[in-house]
């Protein structure tokens, strides 16, 4: 009877070993959503079960940006296990087969550059946090406008993956300079 036992806490003991050995070698990738698409234009087609739906390419990214909402804030971070403000713009755009600078000032160099009134969903924000550099350091990606409110999705120090609007005083004071990349 005690070799019997001792057989099956071997087995369990080598059984767990396994596990955890193929554990450790995943890697942890970032979060994309697949679907399947056409492209045409500026516009991505998606196949629903009953019909097609067109979806502009910034609703596919600002639907891809908000699934990280509420993900906690990690400098360098684009997973949903942390994410920064440059990597879910990056990541967002990523996932529409556009690559930008991983950098919130690097970003700011790419695209056109749009007074606030000629904003549109899909549009970058970037912002001077009172850094001893002054350069930008903050990016967020326009996700509605509504009652001249802009409502942009970013990542901070102390919230995580937030929306806000740019006529929250802090935000509109940091503001300084809107981009378009699509």
């Amino acid at each position: 009877m005690k070799k019997f036992l001792l057989i099956i806490l071997v087995l369990f003991s080598f059984g767990s070993c396994k596990s955890s050995k193929k554990a450790k070698n995943n890697k942890v990738s970032t979060s994309k959503i697949i679907t399947k698409t056409t492209k045409t234009n500026n516009s991505t087609k998606h196949k629903n079960s009953n019909n097609k739906v067109a979806v502009s390419k910034a609703d596919g990214i600002v639907k891809f940006a908000k699934q990280f909402k509420g993900v906690r804030y990690k400098w360098g971070g684009t997973t949903k296990a942390g994410m920064d403000c440059s990597g879910l713009v990056f990541e967002s755009f990523r996932s529409h087969d556009i690559y930008l600078p991983r950098i919130s000032r690097d970003m700011a160099k790419k695209g056109i550059k749009l007074k606030l009134k000629d904003v549109k969903k899909g549009d970058l924000l970037f912002f001077k946090t009172k850094n001893r550099r002054n350069a930008i350091n903050h990016v967020g990606l326009i996700v509605e406008i509504k009652n001249n409110d802009i409502k942009f999705i970013h990542a901070t120090t102390s919230k995580g993956v937030i929306i806000s609007g740019l006529n929250e005083s802090y935000w509109l004071k940091a503001f300084v300079e809107a981009r378009r990349i699509l």
